[in-house]
Order: C-alpha cells, then sequence, then structure tokens
C-alpha cells in the first residue's frame, strides 16, 4: 500500500469533476452553460473549446500525476524512479501516444480560426519539452517555457510517501524546470501537508513558519494579497489573479478558493464556476480538502463519476 493517497484521490477527482468546462475563458459563454445547472461538476457533454475527452477522464495536468502514481507501485530508490518516470512520460504522452497524435491538430488549427475542440487529450507545453530534454539526455529534463502546474501534479503522489521536500525538487524539475514552479510546488506541499495534520488554519501555518523564509517570498507575497481579497466573490477574485494556468495566478485563485470554503464539494463547485484553467486549480484545492478531511470528504458518487479513482482506490489502505 502507498502512503496517504486519499490526497491524491481528491486531486483526481477535482480534475475529473473540472475537466467538461476547462479552459472556458468566454465569460458569456460560461455563464450559458451553468445556467440552470444544479450540478456544475462532471457535465455529460464537453464545453472546453480546445480538447475533448468523456466526462470523469482527467486533464494533462492530473494525467501526469497518473503516470507517477503507476511508476511508484512497483519502485522504491529514487534513481531508478526517477529513470522509470522518464520513459513512461514517454510511454503516455509521447510519440504514438492520442497526446502526441493530436498535436498535428493542433499545427493545423493554428493557421486557422478555431472553430471547434480537437477529439481526444492535449499535451501541454512542460511535457512536450520534457519529452524533448529526455531524448537529449539531460540531466534535468523539465520545461523552462511556462510556469504551470504540471511540476506540483506529477510529484503530489512521490511526495505523499515520503513528505521530503528536498527530495521532491528533483521530481518536479523532471517535468517544470523553472524557478518559480518549484517554489509554488513545495508551497504547495506544505499547506497540504499542514492541513493533513489538521492544523486549524493551514495557509496561516504556512505563512508563520515561513514568514522570515526567503526562499518562500514570493509565495508569502502573493498568499497576504489574496487574503485581503476574502470577502470578494471568487470569481472576481479569479478574474483578478489570472484565470489562464500560470503561477501565481492559479496559486491565488486556489489559496482564495480554500480560505472561503469549509469542504470539498463547495471549493470545487466555485473553482468550476470561475473558469480558466480551473483544472490546474482543482488538483490543488482537491488534495488539500481530501488531507483536510479525509477520504470521506470527497463525495461518493463523485468518487463513482472519476474514471481513474478505481485503480487509485486498490492502493488505499
Amino acid at each position: 500500500m502507498l502512503n496517504k493517497l486519499h490526497i491524491f484521490l481528491g486531486a483526481t477527482v477535482a480534475d475529473a469533476a473540472a475537466r467538461p468546462l476547462h479552459w472556458v475563458y468566454d465569460e458569456k459563454k460560461l455563464k450559458s452553460y451553468l445556467k440552470n445547472k444544479k450540478e456544475v461538476a462532471f457535465l455529460k457533454s464537453n464545453k472546453c473549446p480546445f480538447y475533448s475527452i468523456n466526462t470523469g477522464e482527467v486533464s494533462g495536468y492530473n494525467d501526469v500525476g497518473q503516470v507517477m502514481f503507476k511508476t511508484l507501485i512497483n519502485v522504491k530508490d529514487q534513481k531508478t524512479l526517477i529513470n522509470n518516470f522518464k520513459k513512461n512520460i514517454i510511454k503516455n504522452f509521447g510519440p504514438g501516444s492520442n497526446y502526441w497524435k493530436n498535436l498535428k491538430f493542433r499545427k493545423k488549427y493554428k493557421k486557422i480560426k478555431w472553430k471547434k475542440p480537437i477529439k481526444g487529450p492535449w499535451i501541454h507545453q512542460n511535457i512536450m519539452e520534457t519529452i524533448k530534454n529526455i531524448k537529449l539526455k539531460k540531466k534535468f529534463t523539465g520545461g523552462k517555457k511556462v510556469n504551470e502546474s504540471d511540476g506540483f501534479c506529477a510529484t503530489l503522489p512521490y511526495y505523499l510517501q515520503n513528505q521530503s521536500l528536498n527530495k521532491s525538487k528533483l521530481i518536479i524539475k523532471t517535468i517544470a524546470n523553472k524557478k518559480l514552479s518549484e517554489q509554488f510546488a513545495l508551497a504547495k506541499f506544505e499547506i497540504i501537508n499542514f492541513a493533513d495534520q489538521k492544523h486549524k488554519d493551514p495557509v496561516n501555518s504556512f505563512l508563520k513558519k515561513y514568514k522570515n523564509n526567503n526562499y518562500f517570498k514570493d509565495v508569502i507575497e502573493n498568499i497576504l494579497k489574496v487574503k485581503k481579497e476574502k470577502n470578494n466573490p471568487h470569481t472576481f477574485v479569479v478574474k483578478k489573479f489570472g484565470k489562464a494556468c500560470s503561477y501565481p495566478g492559479t496559486f491565488n485563485g486556489s489559496i482564495h478558493a480554500i480560505i472561503t470554503s469549509t469542504n470539498f464539494k463547495s471549493a470545487i463547485n466555485k473553482t468550476i464556476k470561475a473558469g480558466g484553467c480551473n483544472c490546474s486549480r482543482a488538483n490543488f484545492v482537491g488534495a488539500y480538502f481530501a488531507a483536510l478531511k479525509g477520504i470521506n470528504g470527497i463525495p461518493k458518487e463523485w468518487i463513482s463519476k472519476t474514471r481513474p479513482a478505481k485503480n487509485i482506490l486498490r492502493y488505499i489502505s
């Protein structure tokens, strides 16, 4: 059995719940999709304008975590783990995979007006760079062009097994080799850890522990900015800090959902309704509330709708 996998399950369920509305930036369209909907999670029809996969499947963010989870099952030492993880990244996302096949459609769509989503999954910039750098045999293979959540999502199952920030850095750099991506990923792990330890206010515990820590200076500043917006509507705050995939916006939106919610379902629902890159935010928010509330805090009906959940449940003690 693997440690604390209910937390990864929380991230997975949250991602799947948000996925049908992933990357909807047009506010008028988003409002029309949500109109008269009692349940906004797990919409039956895809509304993402860029790619279309079946409801219950996860985005590329969580899927890289699934690759790490499957790698962890059979590997103990870190060196072998990283080597096997790289091989599995290429197998899951590289040439021959559905992710890779869809690249040709994206190139085609760049030349014409984007009219409809491509059928199948969407490979992220960090993953494309990682595959290239693995083939070039670089020491750290992670992408350097964007500051997004792939490193956090890839490393989450690993971190839950050892809770070492230093060891986790090596995994993050395998997927996302930029300082900002590393800093915010590690901050997420610490906040999740405080939630798992049942601190009354895990975000505040992070602020207290690292208030004089230069490494987390940017993270601290961003959390304080979000706390000032606590009483404002979530959708307004997400728009203010940025609905796209990049740090610090994706982190800030997640923190606001965390500090203004009391349970998994309400936090993910507001994350979905805020639009944009809701999946990147949902992975952190879902992991946080699973850590805070335990596996029973994740709605059972949502777990049953999440395709990768069954395999994760097999390894939860």
